[in-house]
């Protein structure tokens, strides 16, 4: 990581389109989307449609990611994420989102998440995350990761390590899901965990809910919570994507109103899941 430069703007290519005869999310064209006012409680019909959405989502992720090398621009993966969904019939769920001009975020390094798919190069040694979610069958399926570019063996130790212990994070938060806890178990288990490693936990960025709306209004922090109080029951579906960093938890945002950066500008990774709240646990949707 030594020496290597800061991330700058690139140049954004022209919005992509997508075949007509693909259903759209309401929000499309609009400022904003409509309020969630629905249960976030679903019915065995709406959770089979998630299953689907979720599964086409984790597919479009694993197929992006396997084009990620040096000298790939995130533009690229854009173009394949972007064809990925609408070869398969699913709308790219960010593409129009309060007006995000792109089909899936790439998050470079010091960006900690929504970035802009551009001209940038990926570099031997950077880390990327993808995020993708998919909207088929009226509902969303949404999972990102962090990956190395070039191989785990291009990338330095602490930012192996960052990547690594971000995703186990997430693999015990999704453990520690089970119906009649409060929803603060999650960032609990996340922060503490982090804490051993002296790793930042972003605080205004979190999982949410997710089914017909994109963002339910459910709110999942990634940190100790205490006024997070919501029951976990059977049937909800939410996201868990923590965002570690490897120094302050601080962030700015660029011009684009999109693209967060660390404030120290110390690299940042990700990883999220979709989920089902089972009788016993959690279901994880966005398994390919």
């Amino acid at each position: 990581m030594a020496g290597q430069s800061l991330l700058v703007p690139g140049t954004i290519s022209p919005k992509r389109s997508v075949p007509s005869s693909i259903p759209r999310p309401e929000y499309v064209g609009r400022k904003a989307p409509t309020p969630y006012t629905g249960p976030e409680v679903l019915d065995a019909e709406t959770i089979e449609r998630m299953r689907v959405a979720g599964r086409l989502s984790a597919r479009a992720l694993a197929e992006t990611a396997s084009h990620i090398a040096p000298g790939v621009t995130t533009d690229r993966l854009d173009e394949i994420a972007h064809s990925f969904l609408c070869d398969h019939g699913a709308y790219p769920s960010t593409l129009g989102y309060r007006g995000f001009p792109k089909s899936l975020c790439t998050s470079v390094n010091e960006v900690i998440c929504h970035g802009i798919p551009d001209s940038t190069v990926l570099h031997e040694g950077d880390i990327v995350n993808l995020d993708i979610t998919a909207y088929i069958g009226g509902v969303h399926g949404d999972n990102n990761a962090t990956y190395f570019v070039g191989g785990e063996e291009a990338v330095d130790e602490e930012s192996r390590l960052l990547v690594e212990r971000t995703r186990e994070s997430l693999n015990r938060a999704i453990k520690a899901v089970r119906p009649g806890r409060q929803i603060n178990v999650i960032g609990r288990v996340i922060e503490s965990y982090a804490k051993r490693f002296g790793y930042g936990v972003v605080r205004d960025f979190t999982g949410h809910g997710i089914n017909t709306s994109f963002h339910s209004g459910l709110i999942i922090p990634h940190y100790d919570a205490p006024e997070a109080t919501t029951v976990i029951q059977p049937g909800m579906t939410f996201t868990i994507e923590p965002m570690l960093t490897l120094g302050t938890h601080e962030w700015e945002m660029w011009a684009d109103e999109w693209t967060v950066v660390t404030k120290d500008r110390r690299r940042t990774a990700q990883f999220e899941h979709t989920l089902l709240v089972t009788d016993s646990g959690a279901e994880i949707l966005t398994l390919p």
